[in-house]
């Protein structure tokens, strides 16, 4: 079987690579069944504490779906592309390893909605954004329509979708799509550098953090008040909250061991 997803560990961080660069990193049912395995995969690896995803090729991250596979699904064999498409999103968006995003170059349709499902997006200068699907008769799949609306407000995300209009790096980075935009050289090592200073951090920590964040994404303050009151509970039951206290205390870093 050919290998479009790829898994470089670099403990505490782990590389994934879309590896299609001949299409552009093009994503089809396979590229979503791999990326999903090695998710799993990941997610149980305690030495892990961030994940980096990219795409292979100078041009992009991932230029959207394989259109050559669509052309001639029914309705129900998109529904279940869709589904691998909300599954890869949702793994990324809910694992406890924090995820960042190398976009290296375009970031179209279902690559777009990958960076969306992750934590953190750095983008090189010459990184493209859009979600064209309404150019090909169809609709955004792979949760599209609902993370870029909370990510940039409702009016920018329906006037991306309904033109289908690409944006550059800088506009993504102005209308808070982007956190970072930097040197395409520059893009792994930005990357890397964010990714182990949250490594040093306590990870379990900032797993609850992040957890209660997304958790303000689908419920009122009054709940979400309510949800970040109980996990700030769970977090001083565990070893790093002993541990990072009495290092502060003692004013000297602390070692960390949960998760």
């Amino acid at each position: 079987m050919e290998e479009v997803v790829t898994l470089q560990l670099e403990a505490p961080l782990a590389l994934v690579t879309l590896n299609r660069p001949k299409s552009l990193n093009a994503l089809n049912s396979e590229v979503y069944r791999q990326l999903i395995a090695i998710l799993r995969r990941v997610e149980g690896m305690d030495d892990i504490k961030a994940v980096i995803l990219t795409g292979a090729g100078d041009k992009a991250f991932a230029a959207g779906a394989d259109i050559a596979q669509m052309v001639h699904e029914d309705s129900m064999a998109a529904r279940r592309l869709s589904g691998l498409c909300h599954e890869a999103a949702g793994l990324l968006e809910n694992m406890r390893q924090v995820t960042i995003a190398a976009v290296n170059g375009y970031a179209l349709g279902g690559g777009c909605e990958l960076t969306l499902a992750c934590d953190i997006r750095i983008a090189a200068e010459q990184a493209r954004f859009a979600l064209p699907e309404v150019t090909l008769g169809i609709i955004p799949g792979g949760g599209g329509t609902q993370r870029l609306a909370r990510l940039i407000g409702a009016g920018r995300a329906k006037e991306m979708i309904f033109t289908g209009d690409q944006i550059d790096a800088q506009e993504a980075w102005r209308i808070g799509l982007v956190n970072h935009v930097v040197p395409k050289e520059d893009l792994l090592e930005a990357c890397r550098t964010l990714g182990k200073k949250i490594a040093s951090r306590a990870s379990y920590a900032v797993y609850l953090a992040k957890t209660a964040i997304n958790s303000s994404q689908e419920i009122d303050l009054k709940n979400g008040a309510q949800r970040e009151m109980d996990l700030m509970g769970l977090a001083f039951a565990t070893h790093d909250k002993q541990e990072g206290m009495e290092a502060f205390l003692a004013r000297r870093p602390p070692e960390f061991q949960d998760f």
